[in-house]
């Protein structure tokens, strides 16, 4: 395919990718007031935040195995269809329960798109031609991350649109996005005999479920050391050692245990699980800093993360360009690993009187490793398998990075909890101020534009204490990722196409069962019979 057709089939895809970003993006600073107006409580919040992550972690294997069995454009397209039903349902939500059921529609078409984004560019693009629009994938990424609260912001403050345009302003990126993909993507679609593991998905599912239900409420709703963790961690751990024995036994595992014999997917895989632990567990709590700690608006809060997303934008396109001229790829894995873990371990010195010029060099610099690593970890490993692999590989790496996203947000969200209410027991006892004093009793969120002057600065300085902490647990995470991407192999990049692999490997094979069936030679004692 020309750059020119190329470009037109990732319109679409680029579409898809920018409404699921928006999705998880939008609703962050308007979900105050969603929860105002439908009367919920603060479990409620916590389950609208997680119902959609826990939807899109859990399915993204079996979407990924579906593309390895069916056409990649329609299972692209359904995915988009889940998620405009989901939107439409949150958005006429008049109850927080048709809210949680209508995240958990979105999350799966979430995870359709986030699996199958890049098994598609994988299939229309060479290994050796993919960076560069990686690095353009890394451009939407960055506008919708940026976009997304600023967008809901506004939506929220206009008194003739309100919260409920947060989910409907997605829906028409969705339907554009299903028009480009049934116009320009043109993938053929593979008929084989297969049958799908739906013992193997349910006990994926259900185990990894149970485990992220369990690190989103331990520490809000129950304590780490309670019958409830051991109830889901021990139901979690039985359901997937039950899915390893199954899917080491069944003809189509969702799953294919065998690509773990593949020691760039294991390596990338492991890398993958500590750049979400570290990448999002640290980040997520960037904005609640900016807002508690800096006493920022929410608008100005997500102004504040653009060195951040400019770092990440510019170091994924020039890498991808580089890649893509060179063939060489691991330095920029390294580099990009060594640069995250210095951008946290320089994050991990905030405070609440950190000069902001400052802090967006630290930003700067994490945004730049992140985007040099991320998407070239995807990268690395779809060069490495077989075509028929591509849509498993892709969903592991996925998966495991969106798992230690959950993990590192969930602990770490604990860790922030407690050392906030340390450090303000501390500050308002040298303080002579009796504790519980409004400030942010039963672990709520304080709002410091009504507190008084003495208390608010002991929030504010609280709360940038204890993110500086954060990001100093999360350095160790990115040194293992580090450590990872150093044992990996640099092979060449393929010059060939999914799509091209997958019919080179397929007439092989067909070569290979027309030998075993041809007749034998006629020098053989058997020819002059079946000559005759």
């Amino acid at each position: 395919m020309s750059d020119r057709q190329i470009l037109q089939a990732m319109s679409g895809l680029m579409a898809g990718m920018f409404v699921s970003i928006l999705a998880g993006t939008v609703v962050a600073n308007a979900l105050p007031r969603i929860i105002a107006d439908l009367g919920a409580s603060q479990s409620s919040y916590t389950w609208v935040v997680t119902a959609e992550l826990l939807a899109m972690t859990a399915t993204v294997p079996l979407w990924g195995k579906l593309a390895d069995l069916y056409n990649q454009k329609l299972l692209l397209q359904i995915s988009l269809g889940l998620f405009v039903v989901g939107s439409l349902l949150a958005g006429f939500s008049h109850d927080v329960s048709l809210l949680i059921f209508s995240r958990v529609a979105q999350g799966i078409g979430a995870g359709g798109l986030t699996a199958l984004a890049q098994v598609v560019m994988a299939a229309v693009i060479p290994p050796r031609r993919l960076g560069k629009y990686a690095g353009m994938f890394g451009a939407v990424f960055a506008v919708g991350t940026v976009a997304g609260p600023l967008i809901g912001g506004v939506l929220v403050d206009t008194s003739w649109l309100g919260w409920r345009w947060c989910f409907f302003i997605g829906v028409p990126f969705a339907l554009l996005a299903i028009v480009l993909l049934q116009r320009t993507l043109k993938l053929p679609t593979v008929r084989r005999e297969a049958k799908i593991d739906y013992l193997g998905a349910f006990l994926i599912v259900a185990g990894v479920s149970a485990l992220l239900i369990w690190v989103s409420l331990a520490g809000n709703s129950f304590d780490w050391a309670s019958w409830q963790t051991a109830a889901l961690t021990g139901g979690g751990l039985v359901l997937l050692v039950a899915a390893v024995f199954v899917e080491s036994r069944v003809p189509e595992p969702i799953i294919p245990l065998g690509i773990f014999r593949n020691r760039t997917v294991t390596l990338t895989t492991v890398a993958s699980l500590f750049v979400g632990l570290a990448m999002f567990g640290g980040t997520v709590f960037l904005s609640q800093y900016f807002q508690i700690s800096l006493g920022k608006s929410p608008t100005v809060a997500g102004l504040m993360s653009l060195p951040m997303i400019m770092g990440l934008l510019v170091s994924s396109t020039v890498a991808g360009q580089l890649i893509s001229r060179t063939g060489r790829w691991k330095a920029y894995l390294v580099a990009g690993g060594i640069l995250m873990t210095a951008g946290l371990g320089l994050l991990s010195t905030i405070g609440a009187d950190t000069h902001f010029g400052l802090l967006s060099f630290y930003m700067a610099v994490m945004g730049v490793g992140v985007g040099m690593l991320m998407q070239n970890l995807v990268l690395a490993a779809q060069n490495d398998v077989a075509a028929t692999e591509l849509g498993a590989a892709t969903s592991v790496l996925s998966f495991f990075r969106s798992l230690g996203g959950t993990i590192g947000t969930s602990v770490l969200g604990a860790i922030l909890a407690s050392r906030v209410a340390t450090e303000m027991s501390k500050g308002l006892q040298e303080a002579g101020i009796p504790a519980g004093g409004g400030a942010a009793g039963h672990g709520a969120v304080p709002d410091t534009t009504t507190l008084p002057a003495p208390i608010r600065e002991i929030v504010e300085h609280a709360y940038g204490t204890a993110t500086g902490e954060l990001f100093l647990v999360a350095t160790p995470f990115a040194l293992l990722a580090v450590l990872a991407v150093l044992f990996v192999k640099e092979k060449p990049l393929k010059t060939t196409s999914g799509m091209e692999r997958l019919a080179e490997e397929s007439g092989a094979a067909g070569r290979a069962e027309d030998d075993a069936a041809a007749p034998l030679p006629a020098d053989t004692p058997a020819a002059p019979a079946e000559k005759a």
